[in-house]
């Protein structure tokens, strides 16, 4: 007994000793640290290619999107949600930073954003960092690289964004064409579409799902971010020839510019080879593309089915953020044209649904930015966000839809090397200002479509607008 009683006080002694090194240790950790592991989200993180609206949730009942119907049902879908350059790279490179273009420096497909900024962190780097298992399929980054291996990693950001990133091609059986036909009689190489043998496996985005859902199954409980990079409806207009069978043409209805429209400027649509071909373009051909793109959509859908359904069969959907995106809107005949790369709304403008735990489900009205999702991520996973974002967090309209918003979304592009184009979004307003001085203003409460160009009859709103935009252009690069 004696000995007994002479140890217990040593023995406390330790245990307190041991409880203040926890106590030190915890306080030494990184913000990121402070999170524990069973509070730290996933991140489903899914990118679609030269997605537009075209879906049932925002309103389309001619397209069949019935899973991504689904995410929305139990998420935020914002439907006025703008990226900062409507273009795969330099959207995907200033969503991915946080960063406007102007800042990042990438403007066109064939820049690397790491030779323009090479410490830049992206959200994917933040939190890989910060102890989240980070790992890609398809298209997150803008791809390239061709068959050079090296190259493609590092158009893929690896190793700095992510553990492991892997790109997809179509199997023999699914290269196989059963129908279709290039529209534009070779004058523009991606202009082609094509009803393919095989299963959805046998093409990349089936590929890209089926490698997801294996990589859920791996990691189980730790925390991860997994980026989900689909390929379609991105030209060529490719899908296994099931999903063009949910689309008779006779069953198509074309949008038709009305006969009174306001030219549009030079710089702003029609131009080069582009508008060329599509002027050419008959009625069956616009439905020709218009189906393929359809067809792409759904054949996209049923692979975010898929992987939402193993989301749902790990349980692990209380604990994951699912951040569904566009990389930016796309025209489907307006203005006659066929493709992106606009300062029109159906270019700028593209799909933002979130869901996930803390969200409340909901249609968020407010304007906002792509450049917001760096901020929000971190903002929900409880870590620090980098210095020098540009965005803000998205949670008051995560857990409010109705909460307010930004005032403004700015998009730009550039016509070459010296010429560019800056258009801002305003609940009333798209006010759009060209380098050669052209200006466009769209009155959006009596013209959704951007129809009339109203500039000349508006000057007090133009010189409003315009000095809204210098602030917002006023960034540091």
């Amino acid at each position: 007994m004696q000995e007994f009683t002479s140890v217990a006080p040593l023995l406390e002694t330790c245990r307190f000793s041991k409880f203040l090194r926890l106590i030190f240790a915890f306080l030494a950790m990184s913000p990121s640290q402070h999170v524990s592991a069973i509070d730290r989200p996933n991140i489903l993180f899914i990118a679609v290619d030269d997605l537009r609206d075209v879906l049932g949730c925002y309103g389309n009942e001619a397209v069949l999107t019935p899973n991504i119907d689904r995410l929305a049902s139990r998420g935020v879908l914002f439907e006025r949600a703008y990226v900062q350059y409507p273009v795969c790279n330099p959207s995907r490179s200033s969503f991915l930073t946080g960063l406007y273009p102007d800042q990042t420096g990438v403007t066109n497909n064939t820049t690397l954003l790491r030779d323009q900024l090479p410490n830049v962190v992206t959200f994917p780097q933040w939190l890989k960092e910060s102890g989240w298992h980070s790992s890609a399929y398809g298209k997150i980054f803008h791809l390239g690289g061709g068959r050079d291996t090296s190259l493609q990693a590092r158009w893929m950001d690896l190793p700095l964004s992510w553990h492991s990133a892997q790109a997809f091609k179509a199997t023999e059986v699914g290269s196989r064409k059963i129908a279709g036909r290039d529209l534009s009689s070779g004058r523009l190489n991606w202009c082609h579409w094509g009803a393919m043998s095989g299963g959805d496996d046998d093409q990349p985005d089936g590929q890209i799902a089926s490698a997801v859902i294996a990589e859920m199954e791996r990691l189980g409980n730790q925390p991860w971010i997994i980026g989900c990079g689909f390929m379609k409806p991105h030209d060529p207009f490719v899908a296994p020839q099931k999903y063009f069978e949910l689309y008779p043409e006779d069953s198509l209805n074309l949008y038709r510019d009305p006969p009174n429209q306001t030219p549009a400027p030079p710089q702003a649509v029609g131009f080069g080879a582009f508008g060329e071909v599509f002027n050419g373009f008959t009625d069956s051909e616009r439905k020709e593309f218009l189906r393929a793109y359809y067809a792409c959509t759904s054949f996209l859908d049923a692979q975010v089915g898929r992987v939402l359904d193993a989301l749902e069969r790990l349980e692990l959907s209380e604990r994951t953020f699912v951040i569904f995106v566009g990389d930016h809107g796309y025209h489907l005949g307006e203005r006659n044209w066929w493709n992106k790369n606009t300062l029109f709304d159906r270019s700028c403008r593209a799909p933002l649904i979130i869901a996930g735990p803390q969200v409340s489900a909901g249609r968020a009205q407010g304007l906002v930015e792509f450049v917001d999702l760096f901020p929000t991520i971190v903002d929900f996973c409880g870590i620090a966000a980098p210095n020098g974002l540009s965005g803000q967090s998205l949670r008051r309209q995560l857990q409010n839809p109705s909460a307010p918003s930004r005032e403004t979304a700015w998009t730009m592009v550039t016509r070459g090397q010296e010429e560019r184009g800056d258009s801002l979004r305003t609940n009333l307003w798209r006010y759009t200002e060209w380098s050669d001085g052209a200006i466009e203003l769209y009155d959006q409460a009596s013209d959704p479509q951007e129809t009339q160009n109203v500039a000349a009859k508006n000057p007090d709103v133009v010189e409003r607008m315009s000095a809204m935009l210098g602030m917002r252009r006023a960034i540091e690069p």
